[in-house]
């Protein structure tokens, strides 16, 4: 009996399942369900045992809603984190783990809500996402903060939304094109070409213009700090793909960069490591948000 014919590539070498699978982490990790759990819980915990003011708005939208962890030091460096969720789902309240650690180094943290799709489009959350940005310089001061150290993380789509304003224009913002000082982007999405042809284009409407204007490895010239790219060992083929393009894209335009790998770590568990101080992970965002950065293996 002749072998089938292998369906023809639509992106690189992968075939349209290749893509779609390679689009969904959860094939690629049978414990998600139980460690997207315990994001909740052990954020729970840290907002239990955390200083913090909750839910100050930060903006119009009844989503902008941020959770303010408090260092006990002056001037502190002040760090923002976005959760992932694929665009369109967990919140703030999944991600609030980053804090303690940072906390307990002397940093301020702020963890932003944000509208996820489809009650928004992507170019809005972008939007939305930045306002915090420019809330955290304008009110750094006067919660004990230093508005001239603000660095920012995220994980998989948050990962790909820090990445966004890593390389946006910040001076026609109003803002000093160094507002940010660093960030961490880990297992996230820098080119939304690949996104939009994989099956994740049925739930993100954005046009051609859009899909430019989101990649951030096509401008990655406007970045000004540096960054630490990191990623999963096991996590899908395209996202370590994606994770690599951009890190060598960064090096390739003279940007300060360092790597992070997850090693032995899925998509969803790499994240957890934020939580825990003594993890590779969690060290080498201390190390970012206090003005040094180098290479770590988990």
């Amino acid at each position: 009996m002749p072998t089938a014919a292998r369906s023809e590539p639509v992106y690189l070498d992968y075939t349209q399942e290749e893509l779609d699978r390679c689009y969904d982490q959860r094939i690629w990790a049978a414990n998600a369900a139980a460690i997207i759990a315990r994001y909740g819980e052990t954020s729970a915990q840290a907002r239990a045992s955390t200083r913090h003011i909750p839910d100050i708005a930060y903006g119009p939208h009844a989503d902008q809603r941020l959770d303010l962890f408090l260092a006990d030091a002056d001037r502190a460096p002040v760090h923002i984190h976005l959760h992932g969720g694929a665009w369109r789902s967990l919140d703030k309240g999944d991600a609030s783990l980053v804090a303690p650690p940072l906390v307990s180094s002397g940093a301020h943290v702020i963890v932003p809500g944000f509208s996820n799709l489809p009650g928004v489009r992507l170019p809005e959350m972008v939007a939305q996402v930045g306002e915090c940005v420019a809330w955290a310089h304008r009110h750094a001061v006067a919660h004990g903060g230093d508005p001239h150290r603000i660095t920012i993380s995220g994980h998989s789509s948050g990962a790909h939304l820090a990445a966004v304003l890593l390389t946006t224009d910040w001076e026609a913002r109003g803002l000093p094109a160094h507002v940010l000082t660093g960030g961490l982007c880990l297992s996230g999405s820098y080119d939304l070409e690949p996104v939009m042809l994989s099956s994740r284009r049925h739930y993100i409407d954005l046009a051609d213009h859009e899909v430019h204007q989101l990649s951030p490895i096509l401008h990655v010239a406007r970045l000004r700090c540096p960054v630490m790219v990191g990623m999963a060992e096991a996590e899908s083929p395209e996202f370590r793909r994606q994770g690599v393009a951009f890190a060598s894209e960064v090096e390739k335009r003279g940007g300060e960069l360092a790597r992070l790998e997850g090693a032995g770590l899925n998509h969803f568990e790499v994240a957890l490591e934020l939580a825990d101080a003594r993890s590779s992970a969690a060290t080498a965002l201390k190390r970012l948000v206090h003005g040094s950065i180098c290479d770590y293996r988990a």
